[in-house]
C-alpha cells in the first residue's frame, strides 16, 4: 500500500499546500508581484508583500473564511504611516488608472471628511482592463483625496490620507 508523503500536503484540492504557497512566493519575487489571491470552492489564500522605503518585508499569508470572501475585495493597498502616527497614507496597490467613482454618473466612493471602515471601497484602480476595487484597510475619517478621478497612477503613489484617530 503506497505511503503518503509528509513532506508536502500534495492535495490539489487544499489551497493551504506548503507547496502552493512556497510556488505563489516564488512566482512573487520572480515577478515582483505584490499580491496573489488564491480562491477555490470555498477555501481563499491571499498572499501580499508590502514594500516601505524600498525595503521588502516577509509575504504574509492570510486564510479568510468563506462567508467574509463574498464580501471582501479582490484588491488591496498598502498603508504607510508618515510623521503623524495617526494620519495613514493608502498607496496604490499596482499601475493602473484610478477612479473616484464606479461610473461617470455615481458619487465619489469617498470624499474628503468621510469616515470608512476596513473593507470601505475608496476606489477602483483599472489596470489592463480589470476593474480592481481598493479597499481602506483601516477605520478613520478621510483627509485628503491625493489623486484626481482618471489619473494615472504607479505602484505604491500615494492615493488618500486617513486620519485613524477618529
Amino acid at each position: 500500500m503506497p505511503m503518503a508523503d509528509t513532506d508536502t500536503d500534495a492535495n490539489p484540492d487544499n489551497v493551504f499546500d506548503l507547496e502552493r504557497l512556497r510556488s505563489l512566493i516564488e512566482l512573487m519575487r520572480e515577478y515582483e508581484l505584490s499580491e496573489v489571491d488564491l480562491r477555490q470552492a470555498d477555501q481563499r489564500v491571499r498572499v501580499r508583500r508590502h514594500d516601505e522605503q524600498g525595503v521588502d518585508l516577509a509575504p504574509r499569508v492570510m486564510a479568510v473564511p468563506p462567508q467574509a470572501m463574498a464580501t471582501s475585495g479582490p484588491a488591496t493597498s498598502s498603508a504607510a504611516a508618515p510623521a503623524n502616527e495617526n494620519i495613514i497614507t493608502i498607496n496604490s496597490p499596482m499601475v493602473g488608472t484610478f477612479y473616484s467613482k464606479p461610473n461617470p454618473d455615481s458619487e465619489s466612493f469617498v470624499k474628503v471628511g468621510d469616515t470608512v471602515g476596513t473593507e470601505t471601497v475608496v476606489c477602483i484602480i483599472e489596470a489592463m482592463k480589470v476593474f480592481n476595487e481598493i479597499q481602506a484597510e483601516v477605520s478613520g475619517r478621510i483627509v485628503a483625496v491625493l489623486v484626481d478621478n482618471e489619473e494615472a497612477v504607479d505602484h505604491g503613489k500615494p492615493l488618500f490620507k486617513i486620519d485613524t484617530s477618529r
